[in-house]
């Protein structure tokens, strides 16, 4: 295996893990999206070493971006009644 390839490999892990939720399919998706809109190439005609200038752009947009809190629910608002007083 090239050293391309490990380093490939290693950033696909690193993406993995901070975007656990996306499927490999659309993490490949994304990165022939991104090849094309930044360098004009799709999945297919990307050179190792664009492909990995691709993924480390994307891991860097993806751990820039601002972590989600989960959506605590909140009974007393759902239904319109507040324990609290008025």
């Amino acid at each position: 295996m090239t050293d391309n390839r490990r380093e490939i490999i290693a950033l696909l892990a690193q993406v993995s893990g901070v975007a656990p939720d996306v499927r490999l399919g659309q993490l490949m998706a994304h990165i022939g999206l991104l090849g094309e809109a930044h360098l004009g190439k799709g999945l297919a005609e990307l050179e190792d070493d664009e492909m990995a200038a691709v993924l480390i752009r994307h891991l860097t947009e993806l751990k820039s971006r601002p972590a989600i809190l989960p959506v605590v629910a909140q009974p007393e608002l759902a239904s319109g009644y507040s324990a609290r007083p008025a």
